[in-house]
Formats: C-alpha cells, sequence, structure tokens
C-alpha cells in the first residue's frame, strides 16, 4: 500500500468522478466538486481575490482517498469569521499575519464536512503534512471554518483551538402550513408577523418561486442585479461574478437552487437564492432595487419558512448574524471554528482569547434564548 500525500493547485486538478467517490455520504451543496469548481472556474475563488487554491489530498495506490479545501489567504474577505485582531497582534509583533493558510468553502459560512474521506481515522496523516507545509511555509495560522460535526472532533484532536461563535435556524416542527407556525409565538408578535406580511401584500408584492427544473439563464441574470446592488449600496466590490451563476445554473440538477422573486405590477423588484440540502435549506444571497419596509424579512425569511413547511424540510439556514431573525422564529444555536497557531507565544495567546470570549458568546446565547419571542414549550 503507497500512500501519497500532496498540494494542488486546482479543484481541477482531481476529477469529479474521484471526488464523488469518496463523497458520496456527505449530501452538501456547497462541498460539492461541482460548488467549489464553480467558485475556482468562475475566478470568484482565485489568486486575483485573495484565495489561491492549495487543496491537501491523499493517495492511496494512486487512488485519491482523502480531500481537504485549503487555501492560502492574503486577506480575511468573505470567511464571516473575522480575526482582524489576531492580525493587529501579530502586526505588532513584527511578524506576519499573512499569509494565513484556510480551510473553507468561499463566501459561504454553513456548516458542512470539511475534510472528505470513507475513513476519518485517516486524516491525522494529512493534517500532520499540512501543518509541516506551514513549517516549510513559515505561515503562522491554520483556520477551519464551520465544520461538521465528524470534521470538529478529528480537528479536536489534532490540537486545534476551537473558537464559538453563533447562528440562528428555523426548526420545522411537523407545522402544517404558515398559520399553524405562527402558533408557536406570543400574541403580539403573531401580530407583529402578520402586519409586515399584510404590508407587503397592500403595496401588491407578490412572489414566486423558481427550482433547479424551471429556473432558466435569464433568470440568474435577473437575480444577478439585485444581488450586486447588495453591495454597491454599501460601497462593496461583489464576492461572486456572473460566470460562477452561469456555471451554478450548469449544475443546477445537483446543486439544487432555489430563487424567491418578489414582483410588483408585473415587474421583479427583487429575490432572494437558497440551496437545497437534504435536511437543510440555505439561505445565501439576496438583493432588491429598491429599499421597501419589511422586503428583505419576507423575501429571506418568510417565503424561505414557506417552502420548507410545504416541502417537509427540516431546517433552514438563512446565513449568520442578524439578532432580527429571533423575533421571527429563528432560533440560537451554537457554531464553531478551529484554529491551529504554529508557533507556542501566539497559540497561547489566541487560546486565551478564545476562552475569554466564550464566556461573553455564552452569556449572549443565553440572552438571546431569553430574549425570543417564542413560547417556552417551542423553544429549542
Amino acid at each position: 500500500m503507497l500512500i501519497k500525500n500532496d498540494f494542488i493547485k486546482s479543484i481541477s486538478d482531481i476529477s469529479n468522478n474521484e471526488f464523488e467517490r469518496i463523497s458520496d455520504n456527505y449530501n452538501s451543496p456547497f462541498m460539492s466538486y461541482k460548488f467549489l469548481k464553480s467558485m475556482e472556474e468562475s475566478g470568484s475563488a482565485s489568486s486575483s481575490s485573495g484565495w489561491h487554491p492549495h487543496h491537501a489530498v491523499s493517495y492511496n495506490n494512486e487512488t485519491l482517498n482523502e480531500f481537504m479545501p485549503l487555501y492560502l489567504k492574503n486577506n480575511s474577505r468573505g470567511e464571516f469569521v473575522f480575526d482582524q485582531q489576531w492580525s493587529y497582534a501579530l502586526d505588532r509583533a513584527n511578524r506576519n499575519y499573512y499569509p494565513k493558510f484556510l480551510t473553507a468553502i468561499p463566501f459561504t459560512p454553513c456548516e458542512t464536512p470539511k475534510l472528505i474521506s470513507n475513513n476519518y481515522s485517516n486524516f491525522f496523516a494529512l493534517i500532520e503534512t499540512t501543518k509541516e507545509k506551514m513549517k516549510e511555509m513559515n505561515i503562522e495560522s491554520w483556520h477551519v471554518l464551520y465544520p461538521d460535526y465528524k470534521s470538529k472532533q478529528v480537528l479536536k484532536e489534532n490540537g486545534f483551538i476551537e473558537r464559538f461563535g453563533y447562528r440562528f435556524v428555523w426548526n420545522n416542527r411537523n407545522f402544517s402550513n404558515f398559520e399553524n407556525f405562527l402558533g408557536i409565538f406570543t400574541s403580539r408578535q403573531r401580530k407583529n408577523i402578520k402586519k409586515e406580511r399584510e404590508g407587503i401584500k397592500k403595496l401588491g408584492i407578490t412572489f414566486y418561486t423558481l427550482e433547479e427544473d424551471s429556473l432558466e439563464l435569464k433568470d440568474w441574470k435577473e437575480f444577478y442585479k439585485f444581488y450586486t446592488n447588495t453591495y454597491y449600496q454599501r460601497m462593496q466590490q461583489p464576492y461572486l461574478n456572473m460566470d460562477f451563476f452561469k456555471l451554478i445554473h450548469g449544475y443546477k440538477d445537483f446543486l439544487k437552487p432555489v430563487i424567491f422573486f418578489a414582483k410588483r405590477d408585473d415587474k421583479i423588484i427583487g429575490g432572494s437564492l437558497c440551496f437545497r440540502g437534504e435536511k437543510t435549506l440555505y439561505g445565501r444571497h439576496w438583493g432588491c432595487e429598491e429599499d421597501i419596509p419589511n422586503l428583505h424579512f419576507e423575501c429571506c425569511y418568510y417565503q424561505g419558512i414557506d417552502y420548507c413547511i410545504k416541502n417537509n424540510i427540516h431546517y433552514y439556514d438563512p446565513g449568520i448574524q442578524g439578532e432580527y431573525k429571533i423575533r421571527r422564529g429563528f432560533e440560537p444555536v451554537l457554531s464553531n471554528s478551529f484554529h491551529y497557531i504554529l508557533h507556542k507565544d501566539f497559540r497561547d495567546a489566541i487560546n486565551q482569547f478564545c476562552k475569554e470570549e466564550k464566556k461573553h458568546v455564552m452569556g449572549y446565547f443565553e440572552s438571546c434564548k431569553e430574549y425570543t419571542p417564542i413560547k417556552k414549550e417551542y423553544r429549542i
């Protein structure tokens, strides 16, 4: 048996068949060959955007046995786990925080497998190979964002520091319809949500849903206008380009995108994009052409909840942050990232930082649970 660990400069250096052979059990639209290839081939995740592919792979007798997404990053854009304080601290010590290693799905803060293999116990050697590469390249830190449960266990056993965060997720309790869902709220919040939705209806705004069997390329062009507008309003450059969405369209039967479009007077005025996993609907991007009160809540939250109820989807993860989600039926859950720090002095400092931060996160987490307008008997 000949084991070879290596690094590749593009997901295209392996084949779709090789990847799917070791990832059949994962059922994630994001940790997939097609999604990662769309990111890289479109140039959205590329050297020019600060994402240098450096994926870790392991071969057993020339057969791909393990894969780990890995990027050499020279910035922290599009990660959604904020480490700028760490960067400033290392800079003050006259050391370089960048480049750093990052294991994540570009611009996608969703919990997914980050270590792909038919046998997780094999990953110890590939992780050690990556640590050796850090020494060789003088890379101070390696960050693994939003791993799933199995990945977390492996990382804990390999000296990674755990950092805690939070997100807000909707839980389908076998609701029969949206009105049935509203029954979990206190009477005041039920009225508030109904008022928000009624306000949208009074403006003559309606919604329609497009999925993989009904989406056409023109729909992506329409959505892209709204998506870019969200960034331009903040004076920011969009993370994703139109080529990315064209490639996603080509893989739509596998990736299962869902777009909720808002329409008024026969004109599309906004939309939100989700991806459908086995048990979870993932909300990813949205935009609109004008600022309309509560349109964001309807397009990004209520339409998704209604879709989950109708399609018996267990969870709706609309993305990170946003305490206002609590008032609309989303409940706080803990999220994690893991960090390997090469040198002891910086490692000790980051370890202490994460311990102190965890206290604040847990305090905030408990406060969120108390703040929720969901009746106690329905809370997670």
